[in-house]
């Protein structure tokens, strides 16, 4: 039986050792669909998932992750990259779903409205915002539009170091749909910041312009395998309620 929602994230802990049991594939496949449901900025979905099954490649990522026990011990692991680079593409894939969706006789005024915003939020502001020149377009975006917001509110994260950050977090959070689904169905998850992500992007061939985001180690959690029990800041010194 699957657990709730609360009770997935009250159950995932970060697994340094795995047993030898093993895990379903195609369950670890239908929590990464879960993960590509996540919010995304702009719905550009910049993200790819590398599911990890082959042996051999397990070996090389666990020494490429510093031979860490979560690396070693795990029987399958999931590489989260961004895609920045794949900006147009996405971009082009929303215009065609909003072709579709709106591909209708006799559409109400209030849809053509929508179909039209929608449309030139991918065509002119998405590039408005995305394009960039080694870096140069970016900070001139970012001057202009610090100018322009000291009279109005204004989109600031504009430089290619700011989108980098944008599609990270998109990535973060289908890292953490990933893992509280995996919790729900019962399998452990260890998400690793310690890796040599240049050996890893080669291993998995992947092209310049992609970034490691976060590789999470799967399988079930061995009684050592939990460090200790779960410490938080109390939650009086994070919460505020304005």
């Amino acid at each position: 039986m699957e657990k709730t929602v609360s009770e997935a994230i009250a159950y995932r802990r970060s697994t340094r050792v795995y047993t030898d049991e093993p895990i379903d594939s195609n369950k670890v496949k239908q929590c990464l669909v879960n993960a590509s449901l996540a919010p995304t900025s702009s719905n550009l979905q910049l993200w790819e998932f590398y599911h990890i099954t082959s042996k051999a490649v397990l070996d090389k990522i666990a020494i490429a992750c510093f031979d860490q026990s979560a690396a070693k011990t795990a029987k399958q692991l999931v590489v989260v990259v961004t895609r920045k680079d794949l900006w147009r593409k996405r971009a082009n894939a929303n215009i065609e779903f909003l072709n579709k969706v709106y591909d209708k006789p006799d559409l109400s005024e209030r849809d053509l409205k929508r179909k039209k915003m929608a449309t030139n939020y991918y065509k002119k502001l998405i590039p408005t915002i995305y394009l960039d020149f080694l870096g140069i377009l970016g900070y001139i975006k970012f001057l202009v539009f610090q100018i322009v917001g000291l009279f109005k509110p204004i989109y600031r994260q504009t430089r290619l170091s700011d989108m980098r950050i944008v599609a990270h977090k998109s990535a973060g959070l289908a890292a953490q749909n990933f893992m509280t689904s995996m919790a729900a169905v019962g399998y452990d998850t260890c998400p690793m910041e310690g890796s040599d992500t240049l050996r890893v992007k080669q291993i998995l061939d992947l092209p310049r312009g992609a970034e490691i985001n976060m590789i999470i180690s799967c399988g079930i959690r061995d009684d050592k395998g939990i460090y200790g029990p779960r410490f938080r800041i109390p939650f009086d010194e994070v919460y505020f309620e304005v």
